[in-house]
Formats: C-alpha cells, structure tokens, sequence
C-alpha cells in the first residue's frame, strides 16, 4: 500500500528551495543532536554544487555551511524572515 508513504522532495528541489532564498534573510534552525538546537539569522550568501553558506548576522560561531541532505533530512531548517 503506497498511500502511507509520504511524497519525498529530492536533490533538486532543495537546491531550488535555497537558490531563491540567496541573497534573502533566513532564519536557521540547527539540529546539535540530543534534542539540542542552534538558532540564529543570517544571510544565503553562497551555493556550491554539494553545500550552501549562511552568513551569520552578529556573533555566531557555530556551523555555516550546510548540505542539501541535511536540508532534506531535517538536520537543517531555513525560513525566509518575513520582510517589514
């Protein structure tokens, strides 16, 4: 029964995802393990083939630079900031 399986994004579409937000404010949302979470704003800066850069806005020294696996598995969580 293929109705209890869940559709599945894929490679492509998360680098879609973070190609329109390049450039836009985000918030990020880090899974540290045990329950434990990063949080912080920044700015998409930069897209590679296999990763993404997040520049931090103020001090930050934590993870910047993410996969789109982590993106798709939800180790990583990006959220455009409403603008004003």
């Amino acid at each position: 029964n293929h109705s209890m399986i869940k559709p599945t994004k894929n490679i492509k579409d998360a680098k879609v995802y973070v190609n329109n937000l390049k450039g836009s404010e985000v918030d990020v949302l880090v899974s540290l393990g045990r329950n434990k979470f990063a949080r912080y704003s920044g700015r998409v800066s930069a897209i590679y083939p296999a990763l993404f850069t997040v520049v931090p806005n103020g001090e930050f020294n934590g993870k910047t630079s993410f996969s789109y696996s982590e993106l798709l598995c939800g180790g990583v969580k990006l959220r455009a900031k409403k603008s004003v």
